[in-house]
């Protein structure tokens, strides 16, 4: 465990397996009754750090969303970022990356998906795609041109982990792509540069906070970027192996109130 030398002043969490248990479908109660409360009395900022669009937070998220919870959000991994309405940052894609992107796809003969500020759009309903999104958003939308007449901030595919290989020598990914896989049948795909960690170097600037003095809990492959640098990051016990590899600590599990532990265990509470 890596000593924390930098008082903490901004603390990020990933929601899905790290603040919200999709499981049970539930934020864990210490969440509500000592961790966001004992944050906001020390003053410092509990913030949103998630792949999710703001359209599909899960219910259970749904109370702490208010001036005693949470009013800073950095989404979609990191390319749509907000404090109390207002917009921080946003980096959505040209309608000519999109198409490129989409020609790949359909050549592939892999469906593929559109992520705007409130919406999730899919070229299909499939198996895979219903698999994948459900548990994320349930009234998604299936519209093959969505992004004719949305803003749009990535772009989602829905192939399996052994077809990764064949969709990088497609050229889909090009020099300025990455995908990141979240679910058995899906990845994000967005600009390379673009990352969680990107987003919350635009808060911090907002905030006129130092990056030492940020905290952030993960659990998944696309919180790599941010536990890497911020200040101090944090491994859920049920997070990735290789995300594990690069956290400065790795607390319990979420069913095990992880995210208290750590901070009482660091003393930020």
């Amino acid at each position: 465990m890596k000593a924390l030398t930098h008082p903490i002043k901004i603390v990020f969490f990933d929601i899905d397996e790290t603040l919200y248990y999709k499981k049970e479908c539930r934020i864990p109660d210490s969440i509500f009754e000592q961790v966001i409360p004992q944050l906001k009395s020390k003053g410092i900022i509990p913030a949103i750090a998630t792949g999710r669009a703001l359209g599909a937070f899960p219910k259970a998220i749904q109370p702490l969303l208010n001036p005693q919870g949470f009013e800073l959000f950095v989404t979609t991994n990191g390319q749509y970022n907000i404090y109390q309405g207002d917009i921080i940052s946003q980096y959505p894609l040209t309608t000519e990356r999109i198409e490129r992107a989409l020609e790949k796809l359909k050549a592939l003969q892999i469906e593929y998906g559109f992520v705007s500020i409130e919406e999730i759009a899919v070229s299909k309903n499939t198996a895979e795609v219903e698999k994948s999104l459900r548990p994320i958003k349930e009234d998604y939308i299936v519209d093959p041109n969505f992004y004719l007449d949305h803003k749009i901030l990535q772009l989602l595919a829905f192939f399996p982990q052994e077809r990764t290989q064949e969709v990088i020598g497609s050229g889909l990914l090009e020099d300025d792509f990455k995908e990141v896989r979240w679910h058995k049948y899906s990845v994000d795909l967005l600009k390379k540069e673009n990352s969680k960690a990107k987003g919350i170097k635009d808060v911090l600037n907002y905030f006129n906070i130092q990056m030492e003095n940020a905290m952030a809990f993960g659990d998944g492959l696309n919180d790599l970027e941010m536990l890497a640098t911020v200040g101090y990051g944090i491994a859920m016990g049920n997070g990735e192996e290789e995300l594990k590899a690069v956290a400065d600590y790795v607390t319990l599990p979420i069913e095990q109130d992880g995210i208290l532990a750590a901070l009482k265990k660091l003393k930020v509470l």
